[in-house]
């Protein structure tokens, strides 16, 4: 007879989420704590993972916060060390850490490029780089794990003066299915999650005018996303039963025509 708490089907397990101090990784943090696993929150400012973690702790849960630059691969191992000897290996990666920063190619904006490359797809692989052992050890004991990329609708469709930023989505997209194919039989679930608009801090580094004007008349005519909406989604991913994965999961605003 089992006796898992149905309210805490995570209880157990050992969360990392990344891109943590704001937006999705913050909704999904809460999320997860509720659902009963412990949590190791990454993100570069630490005050507001400390904020995070004391809400987590006054709400009866466990969680670490990790102060590290998911571009520096040094910090990001030192974190995924920290994680193994306070909490145990990890068995729920959420790989959330992103930036996008449109802008028309003409403009030669290589700082942004540059940026978007760095914690898009460098940054992705220093994370998966330093836990991925975790996984698949925890795996091994448990019977599951899971990896979980952000990725974005934008992997998928087109949108003007988005290029770079759609490139390194599509980047995470199709890695995440090369990625299923190696650690499937390992018993690690990789899945990408590919969201719509959402209202987070990312439409705030926006500075092209054209896709500020897009972003905010599209906020006039329909309702956007909700960080808990994905929160929930990555929620329902990892407490599925271990013989499912959702390999590619594109969550869009009702409204939002592609």
């Amino acid at each position: 007879m089992s006796t898992q708490n149905p309210a805490k089907p995570l209880h157990g397990r050992v969360a990392v989420i990344s891109g943590a101090s704001s937006g999705i990784g913050e909704a999904s943090a809460e999320h997860l704590a509720a659902l009963g696993a412990k949590i190791a929150v990454l993100a570069r400012r630490a005050e507001r993972l400390d904020d995070l973690v004391a809400r987590i702790e006054k709400n009866g849960g466990t969680a670490l916060a990790l102060a590290a630059d998911v571009t520096q691969a040094e910090e990001v191992q030192s974190a995924a060390d920290q994680v193994e000897a306070e909490l145990g290996s990890a068995d729920l990666l959420f790989n959330n850490a992103g930036v996008m920063l449109p802008a028309p190619v003409e403009e030669l904006r290589t700082d942004q490029w540059r940026q978007e490359i760095d914690v898009n797809i460098t940054g992705l692989m220093n994370v998966i780089g330093a836990f991925t052992p975790q996984l698949v050890k925890a795996a091994g004991q448990r019977g599951v794990a899971d990896l979980i990329n952000t990725s974005s609708v934008a992997a998928q469709n087109i949108f003007p003066n988005f290029a770079v930023y759609s490139g390194t989505k599509a980047y995470v997209t199709h890695l995440s299915r090369h990625l299923r194919v190696e650690l499937g039989p390992k018993n690690v679930r990789v899945a990408a999650i590919e969201p719509g608009i959402v209202g987070t801090e990312l439409q705030d580094h926006v500075t092209d005018q054209g896709a500020q004007d897009w972003l905010a008349g599209s906020k006039e005519t329909m309702e956007w996303l909700t960080p808990e909406d994905i929160a929930e989604t990555i929620g329902f991913i990892a407490t599925l039963p271990p013989r499912v994965n959702l390999q590619q999961v594109t969550i869009m605003p009702t409204g939002q025509p592609s």
